[in-house]
């Protein structure tokens, strides 16, 4: 990736509104002060940087964990601003001192600044700046190296000063903070949250090269990462199939732009059953919910490839279309777009509403996958025999589909037998707990509140959909019960709005078997409805595993931490503990007491901020690739915190 050289000054810096409030609600900017809140403060720094690279200034960015505590993300670009800025409002301050003090202040705004940029819209080092104890900032900028610094929450301590000159040719920000431990529930980043997410940014940006050290002395690893793509998204592909069997080795490409918006689609199918493998991004920004460039997409492919199928005589006369889905089955693409004013809505803000877009892709994939399948015919043939089959396929689901309505139909009110369901019809309220095995679902039933909470035990373990066609997966009886129970369909036909639970809670128990049907639920979910995952109705409940008596008072802990935390405040407590394995080992008043009563419990809500990383982990940890799985395990075997609360 070149660097280009373009006037880049105060003027380019417009204001919307002052800092106001961040350490007061961090969660309104951040999302939460939690895990992912800590670590949206590094991404809001690299954002800026990656927006230097996506405007064609930088080249490089490195990210670096410091023995300290602190995180430091240095680049080449151009260096913010250091000249004073025009706005009589300002004083007279410098704009680096407005970007790093003043919300919504950036190059973003104006237009001078950048065609298209990530981030929060200019929130994003102000906001770090609030939410830190301390922050330096250098910039090599007009020959000079300058330096200033922040304390408690973006208090100036060091106004903007010239000291020294920058290196021969050398121009660039270097910004490293110290999160606030008033502010943040724990400070300690976790690398491998922040490489996977470095990763992805690499492979969007193509050329540009992420660095990342941890130099932490409790790091697993200290060497030094380099992420760097030159295939940029058509090596995103091949990384995200890596776990999966292609269908063929090729990965398709092509590229539109016209006025201020382009786009980029790289595309590869494999031999699985799922047709999630869509992964679509904005300004680098990952857009969770779709929008109109997905829309744009999906019609069509589904166009080009029915009329491609009907030219070559692939499909007969009399045969029907296929589907959207069916085509998409086995599907990986990446479908990276980028625009001068994205207009992003949904519940997360992950979806993109620019109907612009949707032309623009649409025009594109009619024009560019149609050649692309005349050019590849060998290939060509292969996506529609795919299609073919999956559509064979759809017929019989559907069958099966039918034949499960009929039977719950018989079955009474809709509901399988096993469910003992709730009270209550106001699915706000209630909450479904899938547990393991008859006899904790026995302990369940008798320590729920009935109101509220409806009890379904699962036997055994669950088809591991990762490998089944929907027609299979629709023949297990456990599958079966889990979508009637929801009541809301499943894959093609799920709809969230209709879910009879607003809280769907894992409870298995704390060893491998539990572990293993807690994963083989959660790529169920995460397979055929989605939705239920990211708009987070999933919770995994957290059953105490160690119980002691101080006195006659029998005490409860959550895990191995809180043991440690025990022992350390009572250095002399001689009782045994006992380790709880199995939800069937309590008692019903203590199963309630500990993991069910909503004033006591502890649920881990399962998220998914990047659809993408997390459909590789799953087609590693579920598929048929053993050396894939194996070092998945290894690799993450020291840190099993992949689940944001």
């Amino acid at each position: 990736m070149a660097k280009t050289t373009e006037e880049y000054g105060a003027k380019d810096i417009t204001i919307l509104e002052g800092l106001e409030a961040v350490r007061k609600r961090p969660g309104m900017y951040i999302g939460s002060t939690g895990p992912a809140g800590l670590h949206h403060l590094v991404y809001e720094v690299v954002d800026n940087s990656v927006d230097e690279a996506m405007a064609g200034h930088a080249t490089r960015i490195e990210v670096t964990l410091m023995p300290d505590g602190s995180c430091e993300v240095a680049d080449d670009g151009r260096g913010i601003p250091v000249d004073k800025h025009p706005d009589p409002k300002m004083k007279g301050m410098s704009a680096a001192e407005v970007v790093l003090t003043v919300l919504h202040a950036g190059g973003k705004f104006g237009g001078g600044g950048y065609k298209v940029s990530g981030g929060l819209h200019g929130v994003g080092i102000s906001v770090v700046n609030a939410l830190s104890a301390r922050v330096e900032v250098e910039i090599d900028h007009s020959g000079d190296h300058h330096y200033m610094d922040f304390t408690n929450g973006g208090r100036l301590t060091t106004k903007l000063e010239v000291r020294g000159k920058a290196p021969k040719g050398r121009t660039g920000t270097t910004v490293r903070f110290w999160p606030d431990p008033t502010i943040f529930d724990e400070t300690v980043f976790r690398a491998q949250t922040l490489l996977e997410r470095f990763q992805m940014m690499a492979f969007l940006n193509k050329g540009l090269e992420i660095r990342f050290q941890d130099k932490r002395p409790e790091a697993t690893n200290s060497e030094l990462i380099i992420f760097k793509y030159d295939g940029g998204i058509i090596d995103f592909v091949r990384h995200l199939n890596t776990s999966k069997e292609a269908l063929f080795k090729k990965v398709g490409y092509y590229e539109q732009a016209e006025e201020d918006q382009e786009v980029e689609i790289a595309f590869q199918w494999n031999t699985g059953f799922n047709a999630d493998g869509m992964h679509s991004f904005a300004n680098g920004i990952a857009t969770i919910e779709g929008g109109m460039h997905e829309e744009g997409f999906k019609k069509s492919i589904t166009n080009v490839v029915n009329k491609y199928a009907r030219a070559k005589s692939l499909l007969k006369e009399k045969e029907e279309n296929l589907t959207g889905d069916d085509i998409r089955e086995g599907l990986t693409a990446i479908i990276s777009v980028k625009l001068r004013e994205p207009q992003f809505e949904g519940q997360t803000k992950g979806k993109l509403g620019n109907v612009s877009m949707r032309s623009l892709v649409e025009k594109a994939t009619n024009e560019r996958l149609a050649d692309w399948l005349e050019e590849n015919p060998a290939e060509a043939r292969k996506i529609v025999g795919k299609a073919t089959l999956a559509s064979r396929a759809r017929l019989a689901a559907r069958n099966a589909r039918d034949a499960t309505r009929r039977k719950s139909a018989l079955e009474g009110a809709g509901m399988p037998d096993k469910l003992k369901d709730c009270a209550s019809r106001n699915p706000d309220e209630c909450e479904l707990f899938i547990v393991e095995g008859d006899s904790a679902g026995g302990s369940a039933v008798a320590a729920r509140e009935p109101r509220t909470q409806a009890i379904l035990p699962i036997r055994g373990k669950i088809l591991n959909v990762e490998r089944a066609r929907l027609d299979k997966m629709l023949k297990n009886n456990e599958v079966q019960t889990l979508i009637t129970a929801i009541g809301a369909g499943v894959s093609a036909e799920f709809d969230v709005e209709k879910i009879r639970y607003n809280k769907v809670i894992l409870m298995c128990d704390a060893d491998v078997d539990g572990s293993h049907i807690r994963t083989l639920l959660l790529t169920f979910f995460f397979r055929h409805m989605k939705e239920l995952v990211e708009q987070q109705h999933v919770y995994i409940a957290q059953p105490p595993l160690y119980s002691t008596v101080v006195g006659k008072e029998k005490i409860y802990l959550k895990d191995d931490t809180a043991k440690a935390a025990f022992l350390s405040e009572k250095p002399d407590h001689k009782k045994e503990f006992q380790r709880l394995k199995g939800l069937g080992e309590m008692d019903y008043d203590e199963l309630g007491d500990t993991t069910m009563d909503a004033t006591k419990r502890t649920l881990l809500q399962v998220t998914v901020e990047q659809a993408a990383i997390a459909d590789e982990i799953f087609s590693v940890l579920m598929g048929d690739d053993v050396e894939s799985r194996k070092h998945f395990i290894q690799t993450n075997a020291k840190d099993v915190r992949f689940l944001d609360i």
